[in-house]
């Protein structure tokens, strides 16, 4: 079985990048990181996927101004002209249009660091703490057009302990970030969960 290639889309330090990066080094996993994109330039990802000898490319969101749309297709031209079969969002802090999302449905992850359907968007381990939960944690969903709304691939918890803080809390579920995200990709890549007509809305 030939490997998916896939493209991970970041903006900052990529760590679920560099975690996935390094999961598909195993001779059985059945993706490759063929791409890393950033939409800033000084991206500190960039330079640890290159390390790690992986192409990268930059499509800067601020040179096409508010026009969303022409950033996009600049970043879907990309993706094409690299045979892209899979993309993983790691951290990309632009929100993608109902075009993107749907010619990349079925195809496109993204991890969110909290247990969906809680807590979408922003500020997650500060809401969670606020909220006074007893757990926390992180998500792989599919990319649907609205926000962190997409099927679950995967998920799992930490407790939250007394005297926690959003630092410490956030640690804590990057770790289980850093794990989940390469098991969700292996089973997506194997084909062993895929996203059915019913739930691309």
């Amino acid at each position: 079985m030939s490997k998916k290639r896939v493209a991970v889309l970041i903006s900052g330090r990529g760590s679920n990048m560099a975690a996935l990066i390094e999961a598909a080094k195993a001779r059985d996993y059945p993706a490759e990181i063929a791409l890393v994109v950033s939409n800033r330039p000084d991206a500190s990802g960039l330079a640890r996927a290159q390390e790690a000898g992986v192409t990268t490319e930059i499509v800067d969101h601020r040179t096409f101004g508010e026009d969303r749309a022409a950033f996009e297709r600049a970043l879907d031209a990309r993706l094409q002209a690299h045979r892209i079969d899979l993309v993983c969002l790691a951290g990309f802090m632009r929100l993608l249009t109902p075009w993107f999302v749907t010619r990349w449905s079925g195809r496109m992850l993204n991890i969110h660091p909290a247990l969906l359907p809680q807590f979408k968007g922003l500020h997650t381990h500060r809401r969670a703490l606020e909220a006074g939960l007893k757990r926390h944690g992180a998500t792989v969903h599919f990319v649907v057009p609205e926000m962190d709304s997409g099927p679950i691939v995967m998920q799992d918890s930490v407790p939250i302990v007394e005297g926690d803080t959003e630092e410490t809390l956030a640690a804590r579920v990057l770790e289980i970030e850093h794990r989940i995200y390469p098991q969700a990709l292996r089973l997506v890549a194997e084909g062993r969960v895929t996203l059915d007509a019913d739930s691309r809305r």
